[in-house]
């Protein structure tokens, strides 16, 4: 009887937890259904300019082999033989028409480039919406709704100054707008940066005031200031910042990780050696974490999990077990059955401890028990 009444409950618990994790997962579907309009946007708009593109190519095609045509052909419309001058004119009129459509064919891929990213860049804020990280993708989305209804109802300076400030539109021009202004100051044309400052600066003062301030205060500091706080805006390391900034925002663009492939695929296996040993003095040249190169790609990595341990023979690189068990020598060192054996052989029964060089013969090992 009590089995026949604990068999249901253990049923209905294991029932109820799937039936949440399918009405999680039910509602994280819904949340997706809403957001139709967010991806079918920027997908019309490159629908739209794939076939402008494509009308305007073709015409501009057609009008090139036209030219084709007439330049192969041997004589004029009144049918007497074409002139030099008149074959370089025609020479040169088709060589304006390929440079036009070369222009416009650039043109239209950087704008059909730019517009596949949006798309891309909104497939993966959609495909990030995951259980765990609900609560942050609901946050943008909320930042998101509001910023579309302000451009609605045609509040576009609020619009793109919340964008700013919840960290949907980038800040690399704002950062060279700055760095420019520094240069302005660096070689005192203190007029011409306030100009600047009053007609590009001013458009990020409701977002980026504390960065504004700072930069204002170089024209009373100046260049040759010792205070830590501006000295450092004129230091040519800023330029190296912002050359960083580029590269994160190229990679970001254009869908790319910002870490080379070849360390993260390091990293990925570098996960599973890494361990507190590795660290240590006694760490083996083999393991690839005694390198600092190495060391340096796993500081952020967590330490391996390791279940069980493993004992690995200093000298023959393998694994101690029952079948070769360790065998400690009189100084305190460990090494396993089978090289030890190797070494006896062939220094008559003598070993050497290849660590610290010390002897002694095979008879003096103890066994060591793996506990």
């Amino acid at each position: 009887m009590d089995m026949a009444v604990d068999a249901p409950a253990a049923n209905g618990h294991s029932g109820g937890a799937t039936a949440a994790g399918k009405g999680r997962a039910q509602q994280l579907a819904e949340s997706l259904k809403l957001e139709h309009q967010f991806l079918r946007a920027p997908l019309e708009h490159l629908k739209k300019t794939l076939r402008l593109n494509h009308r305007a190519v073709e015409k501009e095609i057609s009008a090139v082999l036209y030219n084709v045509t007439e330049l192969s052909s041997s004589s004029g419309e009144d049918n007497r033989p074409k002139s030099r001058e008149e074959v370089v004119q025609q020479l040169t009129c088709l060589v304006s028409r390929l440079h036009g459509l070369k222009r416009k064919l650039e043109e239209g891929a950087r704008i059909e480039n730019l517009q596949v990213q949006r798309c891309k860049a909104r497939l993966e804020h959609l495909d990030s919406l995951t259980p765990d990280g609900q609560a942050e993708w609901n946050s943008i989305r909320l930042k998101r709704i509001l910023v579309d209804y302000m451009l609605r109802m045609s509040y576009y300076e609020t619009a793109e100054k919340l964008a700013n400030v919840s960290g949907l539109q980038s800040t690399i021009e704002l950062q060279l707008r700055l760095q420019e202004f520094i240069e302005m100051v660096r070689v005192d044309n203190t007029m011409q940066a306030i100009s600047y400052a009053r007609k590009h600066l001013s458009l990020w003062a409701a977002s980026h005031m504390k960065e504004l301030q700072r930069v204002m205060a170089t024209l009373a500091f100046k260049s040759s200031t010792e205070c830590a706080t501006y000295k450092v805006l004129f230091e040519p390391k800023q330029w190296d910042s912002l050359v960083e900034l580029f590269k994160q925002e190229f990679f970001r663009l254009y869908g790319m990780t910002l870490e080379p492939l070849l360390n993260i695929y390091l990293q990925a296996g570098l996960t599973a050696l890494k361990t507190p040993l590795c660290y240590e003095e006694s760490c083996t040249k083999e393991d690839p974490l005694s390198q600092e190169s190495f060391r340096s790609l796993a500081t952020s990595l967590p330490f391996s999990k390791q279940q069980n341990s493993k004992l690995v023979c200093y000298i023959s690189k393998e694994l101690m077990d029952t079948e070769n068990p360790p065998l400690v020598l009189p100084n305190g060192y460990v090494y396993s059955t089978k090289a030890l054996e190797a070494m006896a052989k062939k220094n008559d029964g003598k070993i050497i401890c290849p660590r610290t060089g010390y002897s002694c013969n095979f008879g003096e090992l103890v066994k060591a028990f793996i506990s």
